[in-house]
């Protein structure tokens, strides 16, 4: 997120989610248990399960809280924990990271 406006958190939280989406064939907000949004410290101006609400995810349990603020992290970030309900192995379910957050798992990205 360039910056901590609530306009730019719920327009990069609603691409995060649909990235995901796309990225996982066959995943459906009822097919999903629970989400975990965090965001980094310098992130306040709403939450961003409000996007998630937003398209549809309304029955979906949704937590957001503060990532801790360690030293030299990066700035900015929004994160997605998604609890799904699949059969799939965890090798066939692609992890999506947008942006500067390819950073936050270069093990993942590149085993995509």
């Amino acid at each position: 997120v360039t910056a901590d406006e609530p306009d730019l958190i719920l327009q990069a939280t609603r691409e995060l989610l649909e990235e995901i989406l796309s990225e996982n064939e066959g995943m459906q907000p009822e097919d999903v248990a629970s989400a975990l949004f965090t965001v980094t410290d310098d992130l306040a101006s709403t939450f961003p399960a409000q996007a998630a609400r937003q398209m549809c995810w309304g029955l979906v349990p949704m937590m957001c809280a503060r990532e801790i603020p360690v030293p030299g992290s990066l700035p900015r970030v929004i994160r997605v924990l998604v609890h799904w309900n699949t059969e799939l192995a965890q090798n066939q379910i692609t992890h999506v990271y947008l942006r500067d957050a390819v950073k936050l798992r270069p093990d993942l990205v590149a085993a995509q």
